[in-house]
C-alpha cells in the first residue's frame, strides 16, 4: 500500500490517481496518521481499442486489383494543380 500526505494529494493529484488506476490502495496521511484510504472503485478502465485491419478491408473491397504505374502517373498528371 502506498502512502500520500494531504499536501501531496493537493499538489500531485494526477500522480496519486495514477496509483489508484493501477489498482493500488493509497493511504492518505496527515501528521503521520492515516486519515483516509483511497481504493480502486472496481476494474481499472480499459483503454485498449481494437485495431482496424485496413489492409484486410481494402482486400475485401478491391480484391487483388492493382493500378499500373503508368495509369497512376496519368491520373496524378491530370489532377495536378486541381486541389
Amino acid at each position: 500500500m502506498k502512502t500520500a500526505t494531504v499536501r501531496q494529494l493537493r499538489t500531485e493529484f494526477p500522480k496519486v490517481l495514477a496509483w489508484v488506476y493501477a489498482g493500488q490502495e493509497v493511504a492518505i496521511t496527515r501528521r503521520r496518521k492515516v486519515v483516509a484510504n483511497l481504493t480502486p472503485a472496481g476494474d481499472p478502465p480499459k483503454r485498449k481499442l481494437p485495431r482496424i485491419d485496413f489492409k484486410a478491408r481494402l482486400r475485401q473491397l478491391y480484391g487483388d486489383k492493382v493500378i499500373p504505374a503508368a495509369t497512376m502517373a496519368d491520373i496524378l498528371a491530370e489532377n495536378k494543380g486541381r486541389y
